[in-house]
Protein backbone atom coordinates (compact mmCIF):
# COMPACT_ATOMS: atom_id res chain seq x y z
CA UNK A 1 0.00 0.00 0.00
CA UNK A 2 1.26 3.78 -1.26
CA UNK A 3 0.02 6.78 0.26
CA UNK A 4 -0.01 9.48 -2.57
CA UNK A 5 -0.13 13.06 -1.02
CA UNK A 6 -2.08 15.85 -2.78
CA UNK A 7 0.23 18.41 -3.98
CA UNK A 8 1.94 20.01 -0.98
CA UNK A 9 0.15 18.40 2.21
CA UNK A 10 1.28 15.36 4.21
CA UNK A 11 0.40 13.61 7.01
CA UNK A 12 0.19 15.52 9.91
CA UNK A 13 1.76 13.98 12.73
CA UNK A 14 -0.60 15.53 15.82
CA UNK A 15 -2.88 13.15 13.85
CA UNK A 16 -2.47 10.06 15.82
CA UNK A 17 -6.35 8.46 15.81
CA UNK A 18 -7.46 7.25 12.61
CA UNK A 19 -11.33 6.47 12.13
CA UNK A 20 -12.44 3.98 9.43
CA UNK A 21 -15.10 2.16 7.69
CA UNK A 22 -15.41 -1.69 7.31
CA UNK A 23 -17.67 -2.68 4.63
CA UNK A 24 -20.58 -4.62 5.47
CA UNK A 25 -24.54 -4.96 5.19
CA UNK A 26 -26.23 -1.15 4.35
CA UNK A 27 -22.54 0.45 4.24
CA UNK A 28 -23.01 2.30 7.68
CA UNK A 29 -19.30 2.64 8.21
CA UNK A 30 -18.75 4.51 5.02
CA UNK A 31 -21.91 6.90 5.23
CA UNK A 32 -20.92 7.74 9.19
CA UNK A 33 -17.06 7.98 7.83
CA UNK A 34 -18.44 10.32 5.12
CA UNK A 35 -21.10 12.63 7.73
CA UNK A 36 -17.32 13.00 9.53
CA UNK A 37 -15.56 13.92 6.70
CA UNK A 38 -18.42 16.76 5.74
CA UNK A 39 -18.75 17.70 9.44
CA UNK A 40 -15.76 17.76 11.09
CA UNK A 41 -14.74 19.70 7.64
CA UNK A 42 -11.90 17.44 6.77
CA UNK A 43 -9.12 18.51 4.58
CA UNK A 44 -8.12 15.51 1.72
CA UNK A 45 -4.18 14.69 2.24
CA UNK A 46 -3.95 12.35 -0.28
CA UNK A 47 -4.62 8.59 -1.44
CA UNK A 48 -4.63 4.90 -0.41
CA UNK A 49 -3.15 3.49 -3.48
CA UNK A 50 -3.50 -0.82 -2.56
CA UNK A 51 -3.63 -3.75 -5.34
CA UNK A 52 -6.30 -5.77 -2.97
CA UNK A 53 -9.25 -3.16 -3.62
CA UNK A 54 -11.07 -2.83 -6.65
CA UNK A 55 -10.98 0.54 -8.51
CA UNK A 56 -13.48 2.81 -8.78
CA UNK A 57 -13.57 6.58 -9.27
CA UNK A 58 -16.71 9.16 -9.03
CA UNK A 59 -17.07 13.43 -8.49
CA UNK A 60 -16.79 15.09 -5.52
CA UNK A 61 -19.04 13.95 -2.49
CA UNK A 62 -19.40 16.86 -0.39
CA UNK A 63 -19.03 19.89 -2.83
CA UNK A 64 -22.11 21.49 -4.02
CA UNK A 65 -20.92 21.93 -7.48
CA UNK A 66 -18.68 19.80 -9.42
CA UNK A 67 -15.27 21.19 -9.41
CA UNK A 68 -13.56 18.43 -11.40
CA UNK A 69 -12.16 17.20 -7.97
CA UNK A 70 -12.01 12.91 -8.54
CA UNK A 71 -13.05 10.52 -5.41
CA UNK A 72 -11.23 7.39 -6.04
CA UNK A 73 -11.12 3.90 -3.80
CA UNK A 74 -9.29 4.66 -0.49
CA UNK A 75 -8.89 8.51 0.53
CA UNK A 76 -7.26 10.03 3.27
CA UNK A 77 -8.52 13.46 5.23
CA UNK A 78 -7.00 15.07 8.64
CA UNK A 79 -9.08 17.27 10.79
CA UNK A 80 -6.21 18.77 12.83
CA UNK A 81 -8.64 20.50 15.04
CA UNK A 82 -9.61 17.48 16.45
CA UNK A 83 -6.63 15.17 16.13
CA UNK A 84 -8.04 12.97 14.17
CA UNK A 85 -7.23 10.80 10.51
CA UNK A 86 -10.13 9.37 8.65
CA UNK A 87 -9.67 6.94 5.57
CA UNK A 88 -12.83 6.36 3.36
CA UNK A 89 -13.55 3.24 1.41
CA UNK A 90 -15.13 3.81 -1.67
CA UNK A 91 -15.00 0.14 -3.34
CA UNK A 92 -14.89 -3.33 -1.78
CA UNK A 93 -11.46 -5.68 -1.41
CA UNK A 94 -10.81 -7.51 -3.89
CA UNK A 95 -12.45 -11.08 -2.82
CA UNK A 96 -10.10 -13.33 -0.62
CA UNK A 97 -7.91 -10.43 -0.66
CA UNK A 98 -9.21 -9.06 2.81
CA UNK A 99 -5.91 -10.01 5.06
CA UNK A 100 -3.72 -8.69 2.93
CA UNK A 101 -5.52 -5.84 2.42
CA UNK A 102 -5.39 -5.62 6.27
CA UNK A 103 -1.87 -6.40 6.44
CA UNK A 104 -1.48 -3.69 4.31
CA UNK A 105 -3.50 -0.74 6.11
CA UNK A 106 -1.80 -1.89 9.89
CA UNK A 107 1.62 -0.87 8.22
CA UNK A 108 0.25 2.09 7.06
CA UNK A 109 -1.05 3.10 10.34
CA UNK A 110 2.07 2.20 12.38
CA UNK A 111 4.42 4.32 9.43
CA UNK A 112 1.83 7.46 10.04
CA UNK A 113 2.18 7.38 14.15
CA UNK A 114 -1.26 6.26 14.35
CA UNK A 115 -1.86 5.40 17.96
CA UNK A 116 -5.73 4.80 18.16
CA UNK A 117 -7.69 3.17 15.72
CA UNK A 118 -11.63 3.23 15.44
CA UNK A 119 -13.37 0.63 12.49
CA UNK A 120 -16.72 1.41 12.10
CA UNK A 121 -19.24 -1.26 10.43
CA UNK A 122 -22.29 -3.02 10.62
CA UNK A 123 -24.02 -6.17 11.53
CA UNK A 124 -26.80 -8.27 9.74
CA UNK A 125 -29.85 -7.77 12.13
CA UNK A 126 -31.13 -11.13 10.66
CA UNK A 127 -28.30 -12.73 12.62
CA UNK A 128 -29.20 -10.72 16.09
CA UNK A 129 -29.54 -13.37 18.88
CA UNK A 130 -30.04 -11.04 21.89
CA UNK A 131 -32.54 -8.38 21.01
CA UNK A 132 -32.55 -5.56 23.21
CA UNK A 133 -34.69 -2.34 21.96
CA UNK A 134 -35.59 -1.10 25.59
CA UNK A 135 -32.59 1.73 25.03
CA UNK A 136 -33.32 2.41 21.42
CA UNK A 137 -30.56 1.98 18.72
CA UNK A 138 -28.39 -0.28 20.86
CA UNK A 139 -24.34 0.40 19.96
CA UNK A 140 -22.09 -3.04 20.25
CA UNK A 141 -17.95 -2.40 20.40
CA UNK A 142 -15.07 -4.61 20.38
CA UNK A 143 -11.61 -3.36 22.10
CA UNK A 144 -8.35 -4.30 22.41
CA UNK A 145 -7.75 -3.23 25.94
CA UNK A 146 -8.52 -6.74 27.17
CA UNK A 147 -8.19 -9.95 26.25
CA UNK A 148 -12.28 -10.23 26.25
CA UNK A 149 -12.71 -7.54 23.71
CA UNK A 150 -14.23 -5.20 27.20
CA UNK A 151 -13.30 -1.92 27.53
CA UNK A 152 -14.42 0.27 31.12
CA UNK A 153 -15.04 3.50 28.60
CA UNK A 154 -17.20 1.99 26.77
CA UNK A 155 -19.07 0.34 29.20
CA UNK A 156 -19.66 3.39 30.69
CA UNK A 157 -21.27 5.00 27.73
CA UNK A 158 -23.38 2.34 27.69
CA UNK A 159 -22.35 0.37 25.19
CA UNK A 160 -22.20 -3.59 24.63
CA UNK A 161 -19.69 -5.63 23.99
CA UNK A 162 -19.76 -8.06 21.38
CA UNK A 163 -21.32 -11.24 23.31
CA UNK A 164 -20.44 -13.46 19.96
CA UNK A 165 -16.44 -12.56 20.67
CA UNK A 166 -14.96 -15.72 21.31
CA UNK A 167 -10.51 -15.29 21.12
CA UNK A 168 -10.12 -19.07 21.11
CA UNK A 169 -12.63 -19.30 18.79
CA UNK A 170 -11.09 -21.20 15.57
CA UNK A 171 -11.98 -18.16 13.25
CA UNK A 172 -11.13 -15.84 15.51
CA UNK A 173 -7.85 -17.74 17.37
CA UNK A 174 -6.86 -18.13 12.86
CA UNK A 175 -6.46 -14.31 12.24
CA UNK A 176 -4.62 -13.82 15.82
CA UNK A 177 -2.22 -16.32 14.65
CA UNK A 178 -2.39 -15.26 11.53
CA UNK A 179 -1.78 -11.27 12.36
CA UNK A 180 1.14 -12.10 14.78
CA UNK A 181 3.04 -13.70 11.59
CA UNK A 182 2.86 -17.22 13.50
CA UNK A 183 3.86 -20.31 11.69
CA UNK A 184 1.25 -22.13 13.47
CA UNK A 185 -1.38 -20.46 10.93
CA UNK A 186 -1.07 -23.65 8.75
CA UNK A 187 -4.87 -24.07 7.88
CA UNK A 188 -6.83 -21.12 6.58
CA UNK A 189 -10.49 -19.69 7.17
CA UNK A 190 -13.26 -21.64 6.74
CA UNK A 191 -14.54 -22.06 3.17
CA UNK A 192 -17.89 -19.90 2.74
CA UNK A 193 -20.28 -23.16 2.61
CA UNK A 194 -18.16 -24.44 5.65
CA UNK A 195 -18.97 -21.36 8.11
CA UNK A 196 -20.79 -22.40 11.06
CA UNK A 197 -22.69 -20.07 13.09
CA UNK A 198 -19.67 -18.87 15.39
CA UNK A 199 -17.67 -18.37 12.28
CA UNK A 200 -20.08 -15.70 10.52
CA UNK A 201 -18.48 -12.53 12.80
CA UNK A 202 -14.91 -13.34 12.56
CA UNK A 203 -15.06 -13.73 8.15
CA UNK A 204 -16.65 -10.09 7.78
CA UNK A 205 -14.19 -7.03 7.44
CA UNK A 206 -14.08 -5.48 10.81
CA UNK A 207 -12.68 -8.36 12.32
CA UNK A 208 -9.71 -8.95 9.67
CA UNK A 209 -8.78 -5.32 10.57
CA UNK A 210 -9.09 -5.37 13.84
CA UNK A 211 -6.63 -8.64 14.31
CA UNK A 212 -3.98 -6.72 12.43
CA UNK A 213 -4.29 -3.60 14.03
CA UNK A 214 -4.30 -5.21 17.32
CA UNK A 215 -0.82 -7.15 16.53
CA UNK A 216 1.04 -4.06 15.97
CA UNK A 217 0.30 -3.05 18.93
CA UNK A 218 -2.39 -0.40 18.36
CA UNK A 219 -5.21 0.20 20.40
CA UNK A 220 -8.31 -0.51 18.21
CA UNK A 221 -11.96 0.17 19.06
CA UNK A 222 -14.75 -1.40 16.86
CA UNK A 223 -18.24 0.36 16.79
CA UNK A 224 -20.73 -1.93 15.16
CA UNK A 225 -24.56 -1.49 14.98
CA UNK A 226 -26.88 -4.19 13.73
CA UNK A 227 -28.84 -3.02 10.35
CA UNK A 228 -30.65 -4.09 7.16
CA UNK A 229 -30.42 -3.16 3.96
CA UNK A 230 -32.04 0.05 2.93
CA UNK A 231 -31.95 3.64 4.12
CA UNK A 232 -29.34 3.40 6.79
CA UNK A 233 -29.05 7.77 7.44
CA UNK A 234 -29.73 7.50 10.81
CA UNK A 235 -27.03 4.35 11.85
CA UNK A 236 -24.83 6.24 10.12
CA UNK A 237 -25.59 9.18 12.36
CA UNK A 238 -25.61 6.70 14.92
CA UNK A 239 -22.07 5.28 14.70
CA UNK A 240 -20.47 8.75 13.37
CA UNK A 241 -22.18 10.52 16.63
CA UNK A 242 -20.14 7.19 18.96
CA UNK A 243 -16.96 7.52 17.26
CA UNK A 244 -16.64 11.55 18.34
CA UNK A 245 -17.62 10.31 21.63
CA UNK A 246 -15.29 7.90 22.03
CA UNK A 247 -12.36 10.45 20.55
CA UNK A 248 -14.10 13.27 22.68
CA UNK A 249 -15.06 15.72 20.18
CA UNK A 250 -16.72 18.21 21.39
CA UNK A 251 -19.89 18.81 19.47
CA UNK A 252 -22.93 20.30 19.60
CA UNK A 253 -24.64 16.82 17.63
CA UNK A 254 -27.23 14.80 18.29
CA UNK A 255 -28.96 12.36 16.30
CA UNK A 256 -30.12 14.24 12.93
CA UNK A 257 -29.80 17.55 14.72
CA UNK A 258 -27.77 19.93 15.85
CA UNK A 259 -24.78 20.71 13.76
CA UNK A 260 -24.46 17.96 11.52
CA UNK A 261 -23.15 18.61 7.49
CA UNK A 262 -24.66 16.38 5.68
CA UNK A 263 -22.69 15.37 2.45
CA UNK A 264 -23.96 16.59 -0.35
CA UNK A 265 -23.97 13.56 -2.33
CA UNK A 266 -26.91 12.02 -0.19
CA UNK A 267 -29.24 14.16 -1.81
CA UNK A 268 -29.21 12.50 -4.60
CA UNK A 269 -28.67 8.83 -3.35
CA UNK A 270 -32.40 7.74 -3.88
CA UNK A 271 -32.60 9.86 -7.06
CA UNK A 272 -35.34 12.73 -7.30
CA UNK A 273 -38.98 12.74 -5.73
CA UNK A 274 -41.46 10.78 -7.88
CA UNK A 275 -43.31 12.77 -9.97
CA UNK A 276 -46.61 13.89 -7.89
CA UNK A 277 -48.95 13.35 -11.31
CA UNK A 278 -48.62 9.62 -10.89
CA UNK A 279 -50.83 9.47 -8.20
Amino acid sequence: MEFVPEKGKTVHEDCTALVLPALSIGNVGQLAVDLLVSTLRAERIGFLDDPNVLPCIGNDAYGPVPSGELALPLEAYDSTSNAVTLVQQRSPVVKGMMIEFAKNLADFAVSSGKKHIVILSSLDFGRWQRIDTSSGLQTYYLSSSSSDGSNDQCEQFGWKRLPEFNSDQRSWKYLSTLAEGSNAAQEGLPAEDDLKEDDYYPSLPFAALFSFFKAKGLKVTCLLCYCSEGDNMSDAFHLAEAALKLLGVRTNLSGHGGDWIIPYSWKTVYGPPPDISIF
